[in-house]
């Protein structure tokens, strides 16, 4: 692979190769931009199929999280770490504080949190190492309700923007994913008045949002077609996608997942069959509201208020969309991008 190559289409700052043997450890620390403070993003360890393949996920989630931070309004860098999840059965104390020992190198440049494959007690072993971790057991806590509230709040904002009035009441949502972030998502919708369609692989999950707020159900591959106002994905990314776009009835796609464009040329697909799109790293950004909090020192009310924030974030993106005539995942970037270099023209004085 050409690394160097790879880092310059997206300007990306570091690119760090940890390596341990004695634990098996094989780590991958990626920093996209700190213009606005240290590169926050989790640790991910995953079942890819290539040493390459891993590069090339923490390198796009890592520009994810720069725009996701600079858009929500945080003094954060973007960054992301993890790699190819060892085989077998794997001691993982070792495994952790090694990758906590390459974190604390980097010298506060780089804090990570929980991803997908790693857990609390992970984080607390890099903790051991580094106190450039957030997330922690008895710190910030499961950020879900506050990444529901968000969605739940620029949710609102869409449908502002489509219908007129941002009430939610009599609306049809479909919500595709009922684990922690659908489940409260669903809750929040129930007790505005909506009606919930509601799908994931998960039955037991399924039922318990069809039995507390009277959803009604329907198989996962039914959920693209559904007759809703609005379709929130809270599970699998990449589902707006070339066999999908052809069965969405919906006015709004506005939901908790990440990368929910399979590709950019969706997004302007979107755009052509008049479908409103919430740019996921604008209307998920609870989540990383939440981490901040701990790093901060917020009490857990202002981070919920600052959830909210993002149903006017969102109000600001339709605008710039409308005004410059471009896709709304096209303006939520000009509207990260005008921040970052806003701060990066700031002049340096001696102190």
């Amino acid at each position: 692979m050409e690394m160097f190559r790879l880092m310059s289409e997206h300007d990306h700052e570091q690119l760090v190769f940890c390596y341990e043997p004695a634990a098996n450890y094989k780590g991958i620390i990626a920093v996209h931009d700190t213009t606005l403070g240290p590169a926050l993003g989790g640790t991910r360890f995953w079942s890819y199929r290539s040493e390459a393949e891993a590069i090339v996920d923490a390198l796009r989630l890592a520009r994810g999280m720069t725009y996701k931070a600079a858009v929500a309004g945080l003094t954060l860098g973007g960054g992301k770490s993890g790699g190819r999840a060892p085989s077998g059965v794997v001691d993982r104390e070792p495994l952790f504080r090694a990758h906590g020992r390459f974190i604390e190198s980097l010298g506060g440049r780089y804090i990570t949190a929980e991803d997908v494959g790693t857990s609390p007690i992970d984080m607390d072993y890099v903790h051991m190492e580094t106190d450039h971790v957030v997330g922690l057991q008895g710190k910030s806590g499961d950020p879900s309700p506050v990444t529901a509230y968000g969605v739940y709040a620029g949710m609102k904002a869409c449908a502002k923007a489509v219908f007129g009035d941002d009430s939610l009441a009599s609306r049809t949502v479909a919500v595709q994913g009922a684990g922690h972030v659908g489940y409260q998502l669903c809750k929040h919708l129930a007790e505005e008045g909506a009606r919930v369609v509601v799908t994931d692989i998960d039955k037991a999950k399924v039922q318990r949002v069809v039995q507390e707020f009277e959803a009604k159900a329907v198989a996962p591959e039914a959920i693209y077609a559904a007759a809703a106002d609005i379709f929130a994905p809270c599970a699998l990314g990449a589902v707006v996608n070339d066999d999908t776009l052809t069965q969405f009835k919906c006015k709004i796609i506005a939901g908790g997942a990440n990368n929910v464009l399979a590709e950019e040329r969706h997004g302007d697909a979107l755009e052509k069959m008049g479908v409103l799109y919430a740019p996921d790293y604008v209307i998920n950004a609870g989540g990383l509201i939440n981490v901040n909090a701990e790093l901060v020192g917020w009490p857990p009310e202002r981070a919920k208020a600052k959830a909210g924030d993002i149903y006017d974030t969102l109000l600001r993106v339709f605008e710039i969309a409308k005004r410059e005539k471009i896709p709304t995942y096209r303006a939520a970037d000009r509207l990260g991008e005008k921040r970052i270099e806003a701060v990066r023209r700031l002049k340096k004085t001696w102190i």
